[in-house]
Formats: structure tokens, C-alpha cells, sequence
């Protein structure tokens, strides 16, 4: 079944092109059918993938369709790999895709019918680019890939192109982007410069016998591509603008594609990585310093998403940490525990959102839980998981992430289990604000309300099971001997690494009185946040002054970067337009052309169209010449 992968990104190509030609002629109904359906059918064969991968039998098979690159020795095919982490990967991009684009049905059901086809197409795009990012077998398809999942996102979050904020905001995260690409780019001239290849294999093979000085510069290069691409400090602003776009979007970029492609990308590397000591602590203390960092703003802010952007991008700072520490499988499990229940919370605000015609202040929300029980239901399983309470799936992950930091140290589990604390207040202040107490909307908001059809309900449903048992994958020793079956599976991809990194094992009491600490700070939030605001509405009153204010504001990290980059690039760029452009360029430009045209017009009196006068020239042009060559 392997030797089929192709056949995963080229549906929703194919779902792509279909939407997008024939936008004007299709029904809803049929796009949504065709847009769903593509991506079902590239779930079913990453299913079988799957399968067949997990037989103990399988070795790595690449798949070659053509070659894409030949410039002397250099030799690039454009080629899938199929291993363990990428079909992992494959099931979680179809699997939770397939969900958002069920719900999306629903969700964009106003829209006209030729916009509605254009997303469904945009959507459809946004997946097979994703598939081409983790099934490429070379660092040039991934790239192709990675740069794919930034103009999907840049489509999408500006769906809305009439409105001029919403613009802003994807040319926002489109130029950020941009800005890690190019380290992305630089380390893959370098590898090519290095090595002579950008394939896996090669390149791997290679690095042991390379300098750590070049491992290090390739490695760091590729670590600025992850920090745009996965929104880490200082590339991280353009995430909570992303919200600009529909909410399945928003669950789709947070959940199943692009801001996992920084954690892929470095998984994919791990060897690279492992042998690199100084840049896996950088990668360690940016990603931690991002959890904390992001987790802090998420405490203030009364956007519904706007908390889980920010909650987004401080969960991927601990992903991060865990690739820091060398704890690949934990990173690659927070991947996948993570799509499960930040795609519900995504979709459950959707679903309040949807309830609410529109209104995204949780200040105006409350007491929604008698009038959307599914919703309420399910959004609550998200936050417990999100908060890392037993036996739900972000348990598991968050604890194997946060075991392995005290390995490392004891720092990083300091401050990782204080933003574990911080992650469930302000997750459950969300959930308070939005479902308990009384309702602080308006009448006629109050009167409209509902629960959302079941074609919204269903992905909720499913996404909430996922949320609750999908952690029993990774049970760790402590708990169930050869329990982590995750971690067995994913094993022959991080093999080499974990040869050459020194293990660190907890004894079984330490472990206990981690998990039991983490645990129990969580329920501290949890209950803090819930007696603060679930009758307390004017709890949720923004801060006048102080630390309050500044977390609102954000750090005022986007005004200090306005302050800092923009502006002086803008009062550069006039200078430039005014001074030189104008003063210079223009009047080069502009003189040649005057120049021109008043020799032309000199030069058009020897065109008379008289033949006395034609013969005259001629003749006093041979006496010049003879006069020329008599005396000189």
C-alpha cells in the first residue's frame, strides 16, 4: 500500500482543482461532498498505510514519481518517504482535517455559493500541502510543502478580503513566514554545499563524520524557519491575528497542519539535532520561554480565540522544550494529543460563536451551558485535557514532556509546571466565562440561541472521545510495563539519537511525585478559575494599570516591534522614495529620455526626403574622411 502514497495528497489536489474551476457551477452540497470526501479518502489510505507500517517487518520505502532537480553532480527526485512518523503524521492531518471540513459544511453555510467552493478549495489546498510537507523525501519537497501551508494560510486568513483588517492580518503572518523560510533556504544551500544532497538518508549518514560547528549552523538555520512556521519567539505574533479567518481554519492551522511543521521538521532531524548540543538548548529555551511567555498573555485576553491562539503557541513552546531535552517521541505525542483537543476547543468556539451570531466576547457570553449541551459537554473534556488532568490524553504527553525536562533540568520542569498551572487557570476562566453563571448577552442574542446542527456536533463528539482516551497510547512504565506503545512504534525513526544521548531514568517514586505535583497545581487553577469567574463577571473587567494592563496589551511586543522595525523601514522606504527615487533614479531616467528625444528631434533635420540634399552629405563626408586620413 505504500508504494500508493502518492494517492493521499493527490485527492485533495485534485478537490482543489475541482472546487476552485467549477466554483460558479457547483452546489453546496455537492462541494462539501467533494471537499469532505477527497480528504476521507486520503484518511482511508493513510489508514492502510498506517497498518502496514506498524508491521515489525517494515523498513523506510521511498517513492520516487520523477526527477525534479539534475545540476551537475547535484541530484534531487521529487520523492515521498514512508516511514513511522510520517505515516503518524499522515492520520493525524487526514483524520482531524477530515473532521474540520465536516464541520466546515455547517460553520460557512451562509456564504454564496461560488465563496463557499473557493474555501472548500483553499481548505482542500491547505491539506495536500501539508501531506507534501511530511511525505517529501528530501528537504526540497518539504520546503515545497512548507511554503504551500503559508500561502494556504495567507488565502485563508484573509478569506474575507473585503475587510481591510483581515487583510492585514494574513499579509502579517504570510511576511513572518517569510522571514523563517529563509533560514530554511540558507540551510538547505548549505546542506547542498556540505553534503552534495538534501536527501534524509544521505544527509544523515553523513553528519556524524561532520564538524559540530556546521551541524550547528545548519541546524540553527533550520530552528529560524521552525520559529516562523511554528510561532516561537520572536516570530510568534502572527498566530492570535490569525484568527482573523473562519474558526475551522483556525482549527485546522492549529491543529492538524502548519504550526506542526516546525515540530516535524526537527523530529525529521532529530539526528541532525542530537548532535548539535548548543542548538537543541536554544531550541529548548526558546520554546520554554515561548510557553510561559504566551501563557501569561492568554490570562488577560477575552477574545474565545484569541485565549486559544495564545494557548496554541505556548503549547507549542513545550513541544519544543521536549525536542530541547531529546525527548522526540514526547514531542511528536503533545502533536498528536494536541490536535485532538485544541481542534475541539477551535470547533467548540466555533460552535458558541455560531450560537452567538458572531460575538466573540466571552464577556458577553455566559451561561451558555443549558442552551448548547453538546457544546458544553465537549469543550469541557477539551479543557480538562488541555489542563493535563488523568487519565485524559494531555496527561500523558504533557507529564512525559515535563519528566524528561527534570532529567535535563531542573529548571526547565520548574518553569514548565508553573505554565501547567497557568495553562488550566486561564483555560477554565475561559470555560467559566463562557458556560457557567448567568448569560450577559443581549435579548436578542439570549433568544436565538441553539445548539449547532449535528454536521458541527458529530466532529465535536469525535474530536471529544479523541481527547479523552487518545493519551492511552503513551502510558508510561510507571504505570503499565511496555505501556508506551507510541514510543515503540516511533522508535527505529529516533534509534540513532537515542544511541548517542545519554539516558536518564526516574526512579518510579520521582515520577509519582512529578505527575503528582503537576496534577495537583492544575486543579489548583482549575478551581481558582472557576470560583473567580463563574459568578463573578466583573472579574473579567479589564485591568487600568499594572501587570493586568500589560498582559492585555500583550507585552506591548507587537507596538514595540511597530516601534522598532516597521516604522523605521517605513520612514527609511519614504526617505528612499523621496531622496533617491525621485531625486536621482527618476532624474537619470527621465534625463536619458529628454536626452533622446532632443537628439532625435536634431537628428530627424538630416531625413529631408530631398536626393540634392542626401548627395551633398555624402559628398562632404567623403572630403572629411579624405581630410582625416591626409592628415592624421
Amino acid at each position: 500500500m505504500s508504494k500508493l502514497v502518492y494517492l493521499v495528497p493527490l485527492l485533495p489536489f485534485i478537490g482543489f482543482l475541482v472546487n476552485g474551476l467549477f466554483r460558479n457551477k457547483l452546489s453546496k452540497s455537492l462541494t462539501g461532498i467533494i471537499g469532505s470526501g477527497v480528504i476521507l479518502g486520503s484518511f482511508i489510505i493513510s489508514l492502510l498505510i498506517f497498518f502496514e507500517v506498524k508491521q515489525e517487518s517494515f523498513r523506510p520505502v521511498i517513492v520516487s514519481l520523477f526527477d525534479f532537480i539534475n545540476a551537475g553532480k547535484l541530484s534531487i527526485a521529487f520523492s515521498f518517504q514512508v516511514d513511522q512518523l510520517s505515516s503518524l503524521f499522515l492520520l493525524i492531518i487526514t483524520g482531524v482535517g477530515f473532521l474540520i471540513h465536516v464541520y466546515s459544511i455547517a460553520y460557512m453555510h451562509e456564504e454564496r455559493n461560488d465563496h463557499f467552493a473557493r474555501y472548500f478549495s483553499y481548505l482542500n489546498l491547505f491539506v495536500f500541502s501539508m501531506l507534501l510537507l511530511v511525505l517529501g523525501g528530501n528537504y526540497v519537497i518539504m520546503f515545497i510543502g512548507w511554503e504551500g501551508v503559508g500561502l494556504c494560510s495567507y488565502l485563508l486568513i484573509g478569506y474575507w478580503f473585503k475587510n481591510t483588517e483581515y487583510n492585514n492580518a494574513a499579509k502579517k503572518a504570510f511576511i513572518m513566514n517569510r522571514i523563517g523560510d529563509l533560514g530554511f533556504l540558507l540551510a538547505v544551500f548549505w546542506m547542498i554545499a556540505q553534503f552534495g544532497s538534501v536527501n534524509f538518508a544521505d544527509v544523515f549518514e553523513a553528519a556524524p563524520t561532520t564538524s559540530v560547528a556546521v551541524l550547528t549552523g545548519i541546524t540553527l538555520l533550520l530552528f529560524v524557519g521552525a520559529t516562523g512556521k511554528s510561532a516561537q519567539i520572536p516570530l510568534y505574533t502572527w498566530l492570535p491575528d490569525a484568527m482573523a479567518g473562519p474558526t475551522p481554519v483556525s482549527a485546522l492551522i492549529h491543529a492538524a497542519t502548519m504550526v506542526t511543521a516546525g515540530i516535524y521538521m526537527i523530529a525529521r532531524s532529530n539526528i541532525l539535532y542530537t548532535l548539535a548540543p548548543v542548538s537543541q538548548t536554544v531550541v529548548a529555551v526558546i520554546g520554554l520561554a515561548t510557553a510561559i511567555f504566551a501563557a501569561s498573555i492568554a490570562l488577560k485576553q477575552n477574545d474565545i480565540k484569541k485565549v486559544l491562539a495564545y494557548s496554541t503557541v505556548s503549547q507549542l513552546g513545550y513541544m519544543f522544550l521536549a525536542l530541547g531535552v531529546g525527548a522526540y517521541t514526547g514531542a511528536v505525542f503533545h502533536v498528536m494529543t494536541h490536535a485532538f483537543f485544541k481542534a475541539l476547543l477551535f470547533l467548540g468556539a466555533g460552535s458558541v460563536i455560531h450560537a452567538m451570531h458572531h460575538e466573540q466576547d466571552i464577556r458577553n457570553m455566559g451561561g451558555l451551558k443549558k442552551y448548547l449541551p453538546v457544546t458544553h459537554l465537549t469543550f469541557l473534556l477539551g479543557c480538562i485535557a488541555i489542563a493535563g488532568i488523568p487519565p485524559f490524553s494531555g496527561f500523558f504527553s504533557k507529564d512525559e514532556i515535563l519528566a524528561a525536562s527534570f532529567s535535563s533540568n531542573i529548571i526547565y520542569w520548574v518553569i514548565g509546571v508553573l505554565t501547567a498551572g497557568i495553562t488550566a487557570f486561564y483555560m477554565f476562566r475561559l470555560y467559566a466565562s463562557t458556560f457557567l453563571g448567568k448569560f450577559r448577552g443581549t435579548e436578542e442574542q439570549k433568544h436565538h440561541l441553539h445548539e449547532s446542527p449535528v454536521t458541527m456536533t458529530i466532529p465535536l463528539i469525535l474530536l471529544a472521545i479523541l481527547a479523552v482516551v487518545g493519551g492511552l497510547v503513551g502510558i508510561p512504565a510507571v504505570f503499565m510495563e511496555n505501556g508506551h506503545a507510541l514510543e515503540h512504534f516511533l522508535a527505529p525513526v529516533f534509534a540513532e539519537s537515542n544511541k548517542l544521548k545519554e539516558a536518564h531514568h526516574l526512579d518510579h517514586n520521582t515520577e509519582y511525585l512529578l505527575m503528582g505535583i503537576s496534577v495537583a497545581i492544575a486543579v489548583i487553577g482549575i478551581f481558582a478559575a472557576i470560583s473567580r469567574f463563574s459568578k463573578k463577571p466583573e472579574a473579567l473587567k479589564p485591568a487600568e494599570s499594572g501587570i493586568g494592563k500589560l498582559l492585555a496589551n500583550k507585552w506591548y511586543v507587537d507596538e514595540l516591534y511597530q516601534a522598532i522595525i516597521i516604522k523605521p523601514i517605513n520612514t527609511f522606504s519614504k526617505f528612499l522614495n523621496r531622496t533617491i527615487e525621485k531625486n536621482i533614479i527618476d532624474w537619470i531616467v527621465n534625463g536619458i529620455g529628454r536626452l533622446l528625444q532632443y537628439g532625435s528631434r536634431q537628428i530627424r533635420w538630416i531625413q529631408s526626403g530631398q536626393v540634392g540634399s542626401y548627395v551633398l552629405l555624402m559628398v562632404v563626408s567623403i572630403l572629411v574622411f579624405f581630410v582625416i586620413q591626409f592628415f592624421f
